[in-house]
């Protein structure tokens, strides 16, 4: 008994030396200021002053400084939009702490570099760092967060300018992370807005990436991860998902994302992920899936793209329920004839010539969405040329009347007359 009182004396004192020793940080926390004119003009300067929880606020002006290193808890906060000007040598701040808050600054004219990945904010290791309310100019990376973990990236604005793929960065970069959230951002003019490498257990919500030279979001090697009420405008293409299970994609915009190769949503092998809700506007592409299994779309919406859904012969068990296909091109096409286990249930097809002779919203006649000229394209791409001629109307309706080169499964026995409603 004399054993168990001591030892559970021990953990007592020894929790309250622990409690004791947090309470003496906070109390003795300070604030530094930083000001062109002050005792303190230099943020690199500031940071190597500090100690591990104080505050640096930092004064309007511009500072030209770079390669800020940061390995210690820290709050960093501008006022009245201070600037930190890099002058394309190398980065700003390199991040390799925990508990670190970086907000209200402007960053700009980081250096470009194939090599060293510089950027605004580079996050190695640590974890527990939030970057937010910044305006990030002309940077190779914007935020670069690698081998980290629980971090934020919310409400900055990044602006890059980038010419081409092969020399400009990311807005927003994660390798090897977990558990980040990225939101409310608004990106554009880098190589990707966001790219997801090996990163799982994180959220993307509510931002906006656009004019970006080729994806607005792009994952690789990413699961369990979902994004959600973001807008993807005139990127190479809208998002890329990419050898990643368990996504969930909802309540997302993808719009005028134009081009030879372009697309709402690129999906390769993808397994078991949910895409609903989403509007797919004026898009080359909606959805492009190769090699995608078990997944669920339902109650989104595609209008006035070129193709709505392209299914390559490799994507199979994907369900198509209640979603409304408005005024596209092509609705669906595929590579293949055979029984891919593709299920079309429940949608609206605005192409549908069908009858509903009960009135109760579903089409008494099956819905067949694939056209000829769609299948025949797949074969022989600069067919296009023809796709307003009087031969291939005739083609058309030939086939339609004897079906022989079109897939026979792939059709909607229960099209809906009416366009189907939702609530995000």
């Amino acid at each position: 008994m004399a054993a168990i009182f001591q030892t559970s004396r021990f953990i007592l004192k020894t929790a309250l030396s622990v409690v004791l020793l947090l309470a003496g940080q906070v109390v003795q926390a300070k604030t530094l200021p930083v000001s062109p004119t002050g005792e303190i003009r230099s943020v690199k300067e500031a940071v190597r002053l500090a100690q591990s929880y104080d505050t640096i606020l930092i004064a309007s002006g511009i500072y030209h400084e770079n390669d800020i290193e940061i390995n210690k808890p820290l709050t960093i906060i501008g006022r009245q939009n201070p600037v930190i000007d890099a002058g394309f040598k190398k980065g700003i701040f390199s991040v390799m702490a925990q508990n670190v808050l970086i907000a209200g600054l402007t960053l700009q004219n980081v250096e470009e570099s194939f090599t060293k990945n510089y950027a605004a904010v580079r996050v190695r290791g640590g974890g527990h760092i939030t970057v937010r309310n910044n305006t990030i100019l002309n940077c190779y990376y914007g935020v670069y967060l690698e081998q980290t973990d629980s971090c934020t990236v919310r409400h900055n604005y990044i602006r890059g300018n980038a010419k081409q793929e092969s020399t400009s960065g990311n807005a927003i970069h994660l390798y090897r992370t977990e558990n980040i959230t990225v939101a409310d951002n608004k990106v554009s003019g880098h190589r990707d807005g966001i790219y997801l490498e090996s990163s799982s257990n994180s959220t993307i919500t509510g931002n906006v990436s656009q004019n970006n030279l080729r994806y607005g979001l792009h994952f690789m090697f990413s699961d369990n991860n979902s994004y959600q009420r973001n807008k993807f405008i005139r990127n190479g293409s809208g998002i890329a998902v990419m050898y990643s299970r368990n996504i969930i994609m909802t309540d997302n915009l993808f719009e005028q994302n134009w081009g030879a190769a372009a697309y709402g949503i690129l999906l390769k092998d993808i397994v078991d992920s949910r895409i609903e809700r989403n509007i797919f506007r004026q898009n080359t592409t909606g959805i492009y899936a190769e090699g995608s299994t078990r997944l669920y779309l339902k109650n989104n919406e595609f209008r006035n793209n070129g193709w709505a859904v392209r299914l390559l012969g490799s994507s199979e068990d994907l369900t198509f329920e209640e979603n409304n296909f408005i005024g596209n091109t092509f609705e669906i096409s595929t590579s293949t004839n055979y029984n891919s286990n593709n299920i079309f249930r429940g949608n609206y097809w605005s192409s549908y010539t069908g009858y509903d002779l009960n009135h109760d919203g579903t089409g008494d006649v099956a819905h067949k969405p694939v056209r000829l000229f769609s299948y025949l394209l797949e074969d022989i791409p600069t067919s296009v040329v023809l796709l307003r001629s009087l031969f291939i109307d005739l083609l058309e309706l030939i086939e339609k009347v004897a079906p022989v080169l079109t897939p026979e499964n792939v059709l909607d026995n229960q099209p809906s007359t009416r366009l189907n409603t939702w609530k995000s």
